[in-house]
């Protein structure tokens, strides 16, 4: 589906979204810290970790809003908005990073399992799963189709799941004391993750190559364009990429009739991206004669 101007949020609202759950994920960090080190649990210790690259991860998030927001200069003739999708990649490249220390971690623990004091473990998991949950419904409230906010709201889901795996842990140890849980269920939060880093990771690099929105078929394109501007022959070096997640560009050719209105067939072009395929900045290369560059080409 193309990106509409109604699918289209207000920047500011996404950024104070992401500033609040930076805020109240840093402030259970410390508190699951505290409660870790008071209980001798290393898995409210290695969640507290978690958690704080959490929060550092959705700082970053949060400081990509605001620089995307500097205005376009001689160097950077788009601005800053850029640096949403970098930090997008780099959060899914924290969250890589995370299951490979869930995954080490969990097997240390099937090899040699810890004490873990159930009690506290669970109260402390109660209040992450409150908290996992009202930044997650911050989060979840903002634009999906902006990756950089995706990003955020998958190190939330992350954590959310572990505070699930976490409860889940703390009331099977209690009731039957079977240790082996915990990590078991360790290795089932780090694989959701995994597929979700992986996900958020491949559509960063997408835009960062230049591809072309996934929503959109080159060949229907040009297709429709010739088929609604009256004047238009011909629609070729068709060339679609994506600034960020919610702003695709676009520049093409058009080789139009003998006689064609130039002005009236660039209006038409332009109209028609907009409301078919909700692109709003195109650069259009108006030709009454044969292409003055190489072979033509889609």
């Amino acid at each position: 589906m193309p990106i509409t101007p109604a699918s289209k949020q207000q920047p500011s609202r996404n950024e104070r979204r992401v500033f609040w759950a930076a805020l109240v994920t840093g402030v259970f960090t410390i508190i699951e810290t505290i409660g870790g080190i008071l209980s001798g649990s290393l898995a409210l210790l290695a969640d507290a970790g978690h958690m704080l690259a959490d929060t550092a991860a959705l700082t970053l998030a949060w400081l990509a809003f605001r620089v995307s927001r500097k205005p376009a200069d001689a160097r950077r003739s788009y601005g800053y908005q850029r640096f949403q999708v970098l930090a997008a990649l780099i959060n899914g490249l924290a969250l890589f990073f995370i299951v490979i220390w869930i995954l080490l971690e969990a097997i240390a623990r099937l090899l040699e399992p810890v004490e873990i004091l159930a009690g506290v473990m669970l109260m402390v998991a109660v209040a992450g799963l409150v908290i996992n949950i009202l930044t997650f419904a911050i989060l979840h409230g903002g634009d999906h189709h902006n990756l950089n906010l995706r990003g955020a709201l998958l190190h939330v889901l992350g954590d959310l799941l572990g505070s699930v795996a976490a409860l889940t842990a703390a009331a099977v140890i209690l009731i039957s004391g079977w240790t082996f849980i915990d990590p078991l269920l360790s290795l089932f939060v780090a694989l959701l993750i995994l597929r979700s880093a992986w996900v958020l990771m491949k559509k960063s690099a997408h835009i960062l190559l230049e591809g072309s929105p996934e929503w959109l078929n080159v060949e229907e394109l040009r297709s429709k364009l010739i088929e609604t501007v009256p004047d238009v022959e011909d629609i070729h070096h068709i060339h679609v990429w994506l600034l960020t997640s919610e702003n695709p560009l676009l520049t093409l050719h058009a080789s139009i009739c003998q006689g064609g209105n130039y002005d009236q067939t660039l209006m038409a072009i332009k109209e028609c991206l907009r409301q078919q395929f909700g692109i709003e900045h195109s650069t259009i290369q108006i030709e009454t004669q044969r292409c003055v560059d190489k072979t033509p080409s889609s």
